[in-house]
């Protein structure tokens, strides 16, 4: 006679459903659209836009690697390693859901204490607008600093800083693409009102061309 207690395991193990296998499991997971967001997309500018707003770091300061967003998976790639001897002097990246004319969300320098790494994001202040024609077009840059680094938040305007620093920034576009042969021209640096128009262009085309476009 088996015994009452083995003839219970029998029957529940007969009525278990088997798992998938894993490779199967994670192969679905991976159709699911939620598993990764898309920084330009996904993450919210902020409300304190266009004063106050996220930045998506792609360059880290100091660095020599020309990261930047690849647009159609939303990860940071290696561009290129810089044909010049110079780095980056400040931390780089985009603000999310905005769009300039070149196709590409607006691009900030981001200045502060310490360097970031690509693909983190911060809150950042705009004190100013650095207009920009990179071979012959429009690629105006957002100069800002991090909003909660304590050594810089307190500014509010370019002209508060030392004329040195924005010298520093502005020869390191005029030279970065020099060696590849490519033309980059540096205008005179603009006040923080002129960012925030620039900006706020920039949320306006990105809802008429990219929320529009998502509704068809």
């Amino acid at each position: 006679m088996t015994p009452p207690t083995e003839t219970a395991n029998k029957a529940t193990s007969s009525h278990k459903t088997p798992h998938p296998p894993l490779n199967e499991r994670i192969l679905s997971s991976l159709t699911r659209k939620s598993v990764a967001a898309h920084p330009w997309h996904d993450l919210e500018i902020g409300p304190g836009a266009p004063m106050i707003f996220n930045c998506v770091v792609e360059i880290s300061k100091g660095s020599k690697v020309k990261y930047e967003l690849d647009k159609k998976t939303g990860m940071i790639k290696v561009d290129r390693v810089l044909y010049s001897s110079v780095v980056y002097p400040h931390n780089y990246g985009f603000i999310p859901r905005t769009l300039c004319e070149d196709n590409d969300p607006m691009d900030v320098l981001v200045i502060m204490q310490e360097p970031v790494l690509p693909g983190c994001f911060l809150r950042a202040k705009a004190i100013g607008l650095m207009p920009m024609i990179d071979q012959g077009e429009k690629d105006d840059k957002i100069i800002a600093v991090c909003a909660d680094d304590p050594e810089y938040r307190h500014y509010t305007d370019i002209n508060e800083f030392p004329p040195h620093r924005l010298a520093e920034i502005r020869r390191f576009f005029e030279d970065y693409k020099k060696n590849e042969n490519k033309e980059v021209a540096v205008d005179d640096f603009l006040p923080a009102s002129a960012a925030y128009e620039a900006i706020q262009h920039s949320m306006d085309l990105y809802a008429d061309y990219i929320v529009e476009s998502l509704r068809r």
